[in-house]
């Protein structure tokens, strides 16, 4: 290990926060994590205190520092990659965040996203932004802090609030309030930013209603970022990448050209396709949006969003406590030879693509008095497999036809999740070798910038992939699990209307 060119990297989630030094091989050197408390405070609203945000990040970066000095490592850069669309307004004199975060699972503003689709609007919007009017996206979660907010419309419009998804939030407080930025991944998922223009959309920003001097500055995914408060870190080290989590873990699985292919199985399950130098418009409902840009070159990507898959097993542990541990669900569906008929359809925060139905609540069908803790375990990891090959056959609806997808995310270390997920899509599913490419992906960036990689081709000669799972399922039986998943789709949205 070189102990002078190690690379600190922030992984700020929608259920915890992480921090992972890695080696410039891409070995992890120290890790530590804390979850923090989610805030549900009405039918739909999903919220975080960004001051839990912040000391839970504060305290994993402190303690993954100490471990990594320990063991004779020096950190050179950091890299940030954090949940994306989640919306905070601070104030910019005193850093103080003047709401709750708005989480991207939040469906308050659906009703405002419905008026605006009535409208006939969307169509200018998807055009501009690659995206959909719907609640996940940032733009109408500013608006409705703004408009809820007592004194909050004046203060924005003379310049005295900041708006920031999570990366920028961390950035200001890292920097002590000096650096006010945002990459251009992050800022591709607020509904504000032209994706093809590469700029702040000047009649999106009228369309909703928001200044432009609550903005951040938009930088390139590998870029100076500032530097660390010594006072926080001990030192001053120097932020130079920052990706969405999404864009970062297509970065760590080295997705760097034309047809590459990732899905990411975290809180929710996010599937990306490098699309090259064109920005694509989907005919199904998929999005449009930004891969990266390195060292000024952008590539773009179509996106599949599934709002619920490791937190369908959260549900299953924190909400209704059948399992004790999230492993626990590898185990218990292995005992059942067959789903014998039990479907969930996790739409606790509604339905991502290609459905968009914000107003879908989750539902379980198939149960009778002999379903336990195993079908409903079984259900889960199914429902995450089912949810991929909805986007999948979306996208080869679009014209593409991947023949191997690339996994990453806490869930894929469940074997039994992997071998249904090759099964149901029948094309081979890899595994890599260092499964946190998300905080892989920060790191990348951030060494890319710092001079420790010369090029993305460098970066590819430390990807690996440590496991390929191969389809093995009749073709009768793969049809007739997914038309019970249609059937309940189906029915989840009837409910739904």
């Amino acid at each position: 290990m070189t102990v002078d060119s190690c690379i600190l990297a922030i992984d700020q989630g929608t259920t915890s926060s992480r921090a992972i030094v890695f080696s410039p091989f891409s070995d992890i050197v120290s890790v530590s994590q804390q979850e923090f408390q989610q805030h549900y405070p009405a039918d739909g609203w999903v919220e975080h205190d960004p001051e839990d945000i912040w000391n839970s990040t504060l305290s994993v970066c402190k303690k993954a520092l100490a471990q990594a000095k320990a063991k004779g490592a020096h950190v050179a850069a950091i890299g940030i990659t954090n949940q994306r669309e989640t919306t905070i307004i601070w104030d910019k004199e005193t850093g103080q965040p003047i709401y709750n975060g708005i989480v991207w699972q939040d469906r308050r503003t659906a009703n405002s996203c419905r008026s605006l689709r009535d409208s006939g609007l969307e169509k200018s919007v998807s055009e501009r932004t690659g995206l959909l009017l719907d609640p996940y996206f940032s733009a109408t979660k500013i608006k409705w802090i703004l408009d809820n907010v007592e004194g909050a419309k004046a203060r924005a419009a003379s310049g005295k609030l900041a708006f920031g998804t999570v990366d920028s939030f961390l950035i200001w407080r890292l920097t002590g309030g000096t650096i006010h930025a945002t990459d251009v991944t992050n800022a591709s998922r607020t509904n504000l930013y032209n994706i093809h223009d590469m700029r702040w959309d000047d009649e999106l920003l009228k369309l909703f209603g928001i200044p432009k001097a609550i903005l951040p500055e938009v930088k390139q995914c590998n870029d100076d970022y500032g530097h660390t408060q010594v006072a926080l870190l001990g030192e001053s080290i120097p932020i130079l990448g920052v990706a969405g989590d999404q864009q970062a873990a297509a970065i760590g699985q080295c997705c760097f050209e034309k047809g590459n292919i990732k899905s990411t199985y975290g809180t929710g399950c996010f599937v990306l396709l490098n699309t090259g130098a064109q920005a694509v418009q989907s005919n199904n409902k998929l999005l449009s949006t930004i891969a990266y840009t390195i060292n000024d070159t952008t590539h773009y990507a179509l996106e599949g969003s599934i709002f619920i898959a490791g937190a369908a097993v959260q549900w299953l542990r924190d909400g209704i406590q059948v399992i004790e541990r999230a492993a626990d669900t590898q185990r218990l569906a292995k005992q059942l030879d067959y789903n014998h008929g039990v479907y969930m359809v996790p739409a606790f925060a509604g339905l991502g693509a290609p459905y968009w139905q914000p107003h879908a609540r989750g539902a379980i069908y198939g149960l009778t008095r002999a379903s336990d803790a195993r079908h409903l375990a079984r259900a889960a990891l199914e429902a995450v497999c089912y949810q991929t090959s909805d986007l999948l056959h979306a996208m080869q609806q679009d014209g593409v036809k991947p023949t191997a997808l690339r996994v990453d995310g806490g869930m894929v270390a469940n074997d039994w999740a992997c071998q249904f997920l090759s099964d149901i899509l029948n094309i081979s599913v890899q595994r890599p070798r260092v499964m946190e490419t998300t905080a892989l992906g920060a790191a990348y960036l951030a060494g890319l910038q710092a001079g420790i990689y010369a090029s993305t081709d460098a970066l590819c000669h430390h990807n690996s992939v440590e496991s390929t799972f191969t389809a093995s399922l009749d073709e009768t039986t793969r049809r007739s699990l997914l038309s019970g998943w249609q059937r309940a789709v189906s029915s989840t949205l009837d409910f739904a209307k």
